[in-house]
């Protein structure tokens, strides 16, 4: 492997990475891009390997004996500490993160993001460890803008939705929406590994992530995860389109996101893994604000890329409109818009998103076609017991 130099023209030192979360979608494809292009080693920690399976065996691969698979529950494993102490580098991808959890299942959202992820903040902190902490988009909660009149022009001025990482404010709905207790606990963890930077140096970089897609993401409910789970929106109309279903549009699907391909989102991960003096004390937005759509035109797309890679003919009434309430159950609330600035990403990293929205939806729809659609087909034909 020729020498690979960071962003100031210096050699890259081989590291150690201790990966928290390495079997889920995020992990999955960090492992991969570490294994292949890097010479870095992984002490992968998960409670599955399903998704990285290929990486670790056999053991004629060319990076044997550079990643090592530790299954353990951060909650209660007495191995945690030594592990990150072994390690140059703790990355925290563990998460509960799927929405229909954060207002059914808030006691086990606010534990799993905020009180299981105390002791990662606190051995690095200890052992003088640098740590990579994943968090959310979510922190931001609402714009500013949802607050304004619904006719104000001041709703189309970015200043009033364009989320910044050091100057936007974090508003969330009232503490009966229970829908906030995701955001809260990550904003929480966010301050107090903030805190232990500015009063015991710790060297930490939090990354927000707005909605990273692609092959691997959440989970087919009643395939390759339970049959009554409700994964995130791009899954749950994949999982439409899979069992040609109409697409359920919560309210309307008036809501506003941007997109990121996968692949784009874990160079920026790279960057910030091999940059440590441009990226310590960040706080990074990880998204693409040129892939901004509604959810309605995310479900227009996507029944349209899914009829090119199926090659089966999209439903007549593609689309089916619920409340949030019969979908999510009560206490659910949303924010309106979540668009990325991405000014400090590119000025410390340079880093900038390359994959359009029809591009990282071809991906993921070719990936999950071929995957689960046979799956699909026979769980739909088999008879159910009476």
């Amino acid at each position: 492997m020729a020498t690979r130099t960071d962003l100031d023209g210096r050699p890259i030192k081989p590291i150690t990475i201790c990966m928290i979360g390495a079997g889920g979608f995020i992990g999955s494809h960090l492992c991969e891009k570490l294994m292949s292009e890097t010479p870095h080693k992984v002490l992968a920690l998960d409670v599955y390997n399903d998704k990285i399976k290929h990486l670790l065996e056999p053991d004629s691969l060319p990076w044997a004996g550079r990643i090592q698979f530790h299954r353990l529950n951060i909650k209660h494993d007495s191995r945690l500490e030594g592990l990150i102490k072994m390690a140059d580098l703790t990355i925290n991808l563990a998460a509960i993160c799927t929405p229909a959890d954060y207002n059914t299942r808030p006691l086990d959202t606010i534990y799993s993001n905020f009180i299981d992820a105390l002791p990662v903040v606190k051995y690095c902190s200890e052992n003088s460890k640098r740590l990579i902490h994943f968090s959310t988009c979510e922190v931001y909660g609402k714009t500013i803008g949802s607050f304004l009149p619904k006719d104000s022009p001041l709703r189309q001025d970015p200043a009033y939705y364009v989320l910044k990482e050091d100057t936007s404010p974090c508003i969330f709905g009232s503490i009966e929406k229970q829908r906030w207790s995701y955001a809260c606990a990550k904003q929480l963890i966010e301050r107090l590994v903030y805190a232990e930077g500015a009063e015991n140096g710790l060297e930490f970089t939090i990354v927000r992530p707005f909605n990273w897609i692609g092959p691997r993401m959440d989970f087919i409910p009643g395939i390759d995860g339970p049959s009554e789970g409700v994964p995130r929106v791009l899954a749950c109309f994949s999982n439409n389109l899979l069992r040609r279903e109409p697409l359920k549009l919560v309210d309307g699907g008036q809501s506003q996101r941007t997109f990121v391909y996968i692949k784009d989102a874990i160079e920026a991960v790279l960057l910030m893994i091999e940059n440590p003096d441009r990226a310590n004390g960040h706080i990074f937005n990880v998204g693409n604000p040129n892939n901004e759509v509604t959810v309605r035109q995310l479900a227009e797309m996507m029944t349209k890329v899914y009829a090119k890679v199926s090659g089966e003919p999209s439903l007549d009434s593609p689309t089916v409109d619920v409340s949030s309430k019969e979908f999510y159950g009560e206490g659910y609330d949303d924010s309106d818009k979540r668009i990325p600035d991405m000014t400090i990403i590119n000025k410390q990293l340079g880093w900038n998103p390359k994959t359009s929205l029809w591009d990282l939806l071809e991906s993921t729809l070719t990936y999950q076609h071929r995957t689960y659609a046979e799956a699909i087909k026979k769980s739909i034909a088999k008879p159910t017991a009476s």
